[in-house]
This record gives C-alpha cells, sequence and structure tokens, in this order.
C-alpha cells in the first residue's frame, strides 16, 4: 500500500514499540509533530484522520480543531480523561479505549502495594541488604488477612481488587455513585463514610473533573491513624497536599501509591517518608498486557477504517 492509500494519523505520546511499528505498516504516522515540528504539522493536519494517545496525554480542542478531517481518536489505556471527550462528541468523533485487558494487573498491584505498605516488605529488603539484620529483628508489621478493605470504586477493577482481597478474608465495602447491582459488598455513600469504616482504602475510581481531590483531607482524617491508602487510580484523585500532611502528623499510617499529581515528578516529602511505598505508574506494565492493549489500540482503528463498529468506543 502506497503512502497515498494509507491514513494519516497522529500519534500525542510515546507509545510502546510493538504499537508504534504496527502503526507504521498500516498508516502514515506522525509521531508527535504538533510538538516537535510544528511546520511539518501544519502541512500535514488537513489530512489526519486519527489520533492515538496514551492515557496520560493530552487532546483538547484546540488540537482537534486543527484537524478538520479527524474522524477517531484511538487511546491506548482506560483512562482517557486528558480527552476532551465533549469537543470530540461535538465534532461526531469517537473515542476508543482499552478496558478490561488490565483489569487483572491493576488489582494485582494495588494488592501488592497493599502488602507491601502494611508489612513492610520494600523497607524489610533493604533491612537485610544494609546488613542490619544482625543488629536485631525488623520491626512488627500489620496483619493483613481479616482486615477491612474499602475499595473507592467498584467497576471491573475494584470487583477484581475485591476478588482477590477475599482470598485473605478480608472483609470488603465500597463506595461508588450508586449501589453496584449484583455486588454484595458494604456500600457507603461516600468515601469519608467508607474510610472511617476501613483500614486499608483501595482508590480505583476514573480520574477527571468529577473526581479531583476525592480523596481529600476530611477523608484521610476519616481514615486515622491505623489507616493505610493505596492509590491505583490518577494522581488527581488524592490531594497530595492533603496525603503528605496526613502522613507527616501521623493521620494515617501510611500509604502505597503507583500514581501522582504531576507524573513522572514525585514530591520529596513522600521520597523521603519510610511509611510509603512508590511505584511508577506501572500497574499495567506486564509485557502480556501492554501487547493486548496494543492490539486492542490498533483494532480499534482498524475497525474504524473497515467501516466496522468500534470494539470498545467509551460510554457515551
Amino acid at each position: 500500500m502506497s503512502n497515498s492509500d494509507r491514513p494519516e494519523v497522529l500519534v500525542v505520546a510515546a507509545l510502546m514499540p510493538f504499537l508504534m511499528e504496527a502503526l507504521q505498516r498500516r498508516y502514515v504516522v506522525h509521531d508527535r509533530t504538533h510538538v516537535s515540528d510544528p511546520a511539518a504539522f501544519a502541512a500535514a493536519a488537513p489530512r489526519i484522520r486519527a489520533v492515538v494517545a496514551n492515557g496520560e496525554a493530552k487532546v483538547p480542542r484546540e488540537l482537534m480543531d486543527r484537524l478538520p478531517a479527524l474522524e477517531v481518536i484511538s487511546v491506548f489505556g482506560v483512562g482517557y480523561d486528558g480527552v476532551d471527550v465533549p469537543a470530540a462528541r461535538e465534532r461526531g468523533v469517537p473515542v476508543t479505549n482499552t478496558p478490561q485487558v488490565l483489569n487483572d494487573d491493576v488489582a494485582d498491584l494495588a494488592i501488592g502495594l497493599l502488602l507491601s505498605v502494611a508489612r513492610g516488605i520494600p523497607q524489610a529488603d533493604r533491612y537485610v541488604r544494609d546488613g542490619k539484620w544482625p543488629q536485631g529483628p525488623f520491626p512488627l508489621t500489620r496483619k493483613v488477612t481479616g482486615a477491612r478493605l474499602g475499595v473507592v470504586g467498584m467497576g471491573r477493577i475494584g470487583q477484581a481488587i475485591a476478588h482477590r482481597a477475599s482470598a485473605f478474608g478480608m472483609q470488603i465495602a465500597y463506595t461508588a455513585r450508586s449501589p453496584r447491582a449484583g455486588v454484595n459488598y458494604t456500600y457507603h455513600a461516600d468515601a469519608v463514610a467508607l474510610a472511617a469504616a476501613v483500614d486499608f482504602l483501595i482508590v480505583i475510581t476514573p480520574g477527571g473533573a468529577g473526581t479531583r481531590g476525592l480523596i481529600n483531607a476530611r477523608v484521610l482524617e476519616a481514615l486515622g491513624p491505623q489507616g493505610y491508602l493505596v492509590n491505583v487510580a490518577r494522581g488527581s484523585v488524592v490531594d497530595e497536599a492533603a496525603l503528605i500532611a496526613a502522613l507527616s502528623k501521623g493521620a494515617i499510617a501510611g500509604a502505597g501509591l503507583d500514581v501522582f499529581a504531576n507524573e513522572p515528578n514525585v514530591p520529596a516529602e513522600l521520597l523521603s517518608m519510610p511509611n510509603v511505598v512508590l511505584t511508577p505508574h506501572m500497574a499495567s506494565g506486564t509485557i502480556q498486557t501492554r501487547e493486548a492493549m496494543a492490539q486492542l489500540t490498533f483494532d480499534n482503528l482498524q475497525a474504524h477504517f473497515a467501516g466496522a463498529p468500534l470494539l470498545t468506543p467509551v460510554d457515551a
């Protein structure tokens, strides 16, 4: 297929090599030229028919306005809060994402962070490596089995987390916009009430304006000095300044964090805290899942240009 026959696509974020290679075989790819080469982007913009983003990328109205031929936006990730979806809908441009394929990995890491912060696993590893064990035993930690778990968000990933937690005999409760049909865990109307009732609070609600700062000082105060926070959602969902204050004064016991407000920049206060476990937004970061996400991102584009139904359009 010659270049003149291939649809032109703007990639607005760094993508996995196997996705970029697949795109380049099938499309004419403009790799972040809107940032790196404005002149080349301006020349190509009238011909660009698709945008490919990741979950952290920004696709604002202003960018769409520069793409008069835009037909579809395919997001490599579950989150799409960086995409101005209302602006896309005004233009009749569908947006797709990659749900479900990463449920297990995100749920696995959520439980891993919970265990890590409760049992001090990274700290214990350093304790052994630093030669401190001969000087005495590692401090006692917090039991997980049988503890009370609260899940903020009970979508597919929240349910996968709860399923794993049930194997530890945890007592599970949750909050969401409304009670979920078919979910038998205890429902609380808001995050404050949920936090007050649990020992561990895992956050897995979508990002965006509607959840910004949802986990605030009131929620952390309700969680209490014996409570732990785990965030595998979006950094924006947690009021980071309030979290740092709560950890600093012992208002909560600890935190396990995979996401941050200004990634990849992590506040120095969090880096220095011994009761915090930090990971680099890696919840879906396994080879198997990233390959599945890449395939679904690509397949959504293929479906669009073949005139077939999109596989995973975002909810209207």
